[in-house]
């Protein structure tokens, strides 16, 4: 089902976290004629209210969108979206803060990797109402932000930060939008319109859930050996023992996933699909290079705490998982 449902209003939206799919989501909802904020510190800030957001695109034109930026959620006030585009490890810190700008209808969208803190919110599955420790801390996130009015956005596009505040457009344009609980519906379709207005192509689906099971699961284990290793898509699977183990990892996914109803039906020519990617370097990869914290428990704790509460056993993840903590920690890339 494809974004039809039009807004008549101005809507207020703010995005958290103005990086590069931030910025990107940013400047988008502002060309579909939207009043949008960022809330972002530092260089990042500073470039923005100077210069506004820069978008490189792909033939090198480069394009300014203004946008209202602060590092003060309480000068910006109750928003109609409140888009949440920050690397998910740093939310717990920061959910209190944000409380300022979610009023009674405000609508959370998490455009984030792993799991958001709401995946098992009303779910029909064994966890209904569960919390999950990788992604929300003693919930201090749920607590602040509430998953009754969420709705989830799926990115399927490659963008880069050139400088602060400046995003340069890779391959990919797709997002995937949908709501958290069937009464939201309306809402996801009225984002995806605002979305495909400003220029992705956007899907709206009904179970938003797998969908970012999907994406989760083809990211859980190259990401951490990548980071783990140092080694590009590729080298990992054309290694056959690393090969084994990303299919072992991914096993134990689709086993989980398929007690929360959630199975994606991955399998060995998934990864081969994978691997027709070529050299490419992770996320995750990516950050341990450039000395950012790591994704660790969105993108792969919570699979062997999903695992314990479930009764599904994950030797392999927890594996990985113990050295990647220690790697991390070594390399003082522990958020």
């Amino acid at each position: 089902m494809n974004a039809d449902t039009p807004t008549d209003r101005i809507l207020r939206a703010i995005v958290v976290g103005a990086g590069a799919i931030g910025g990107l989501i940013a400047a988008f909802i502002a060309r579909a004629g939207h009043e949008v904020s960022v809330l972002d510190r530092g260089n990042t800030l500073n470039a923005i209210r100077e210069h506004g957001i820069r978008i490189v695109d792909r033939d090198g034109h480069t394009s300014t969108t203004e946008v209202r930026a602060s590092d003060d959620p309480a000068a910006l006030g109750e928003q109609d979206f409140v888009v949440i585009a920050l690397k998910a490890q740093t939310l717990p810190a920061i959910a209190t803060s944000l409380r300022p700008l979610v009023g009674e209808q405000t609508v959370i969208v998490t455009a984030m990797n792993g799991l958001p803190w709401w995946f098992l919110e009303g779910a029909e599955t064994p966890l209904v109402d569960q919390r999950i420790e990788a992604v929300d801390p003693g919930g201090v996130v749920s607590r602040a932000l509430p998953g009754q009015r969420a709705l989830g956005c799926v990115v399927y596009l490659s963008a880069s930060t050139d400088a602060s505040g400046v995003v340069r457009r890779g391959p990919g344009n797709r997002l995937i939008v949908g709501a958290a609980h069937p009464a939201c519906t309306s809402i996801a379709r009225t984002l995806a319109s605002v979305l495909s207005s400003g220029g992705f192509d956007v899907e709206t689906v009904d179970d938003i859930r797998t969908e970012i099971w999907a994406k989760l699961s083809r990211n859980m284990n190259v990401n951490p050996l990548s980071a783990l290793t140092g080694s590009t898509v590729d080298r990992l699977l054309d290694d056959p023992l690393t090969h084994a183990l990303v299919l072992q990892m991914m096993e134990e996914a689709e086993a989980i996933g398929a007690r929360l109803g959630v199975s994606t039906g991955m399998n060995a020519a998934e990864v081969e699909e994978m691997r027709k990617l070529g050299a490419i370097k992770t996320s995750m990869l990516q950050d341990m290079e450039a000395a950012r914290p790591l994704e660790i428990g969105p993108i792969l704790g919570v699979f062997p705490e999903l695992g314990r509460k479930l009764g599904v056993l994950t030797p392999f993840c927890d594996a990985v998982l113990g050295l990647l903590r220690q790697r991390a920690a070594n390399s003082g890339l522990i958020a």
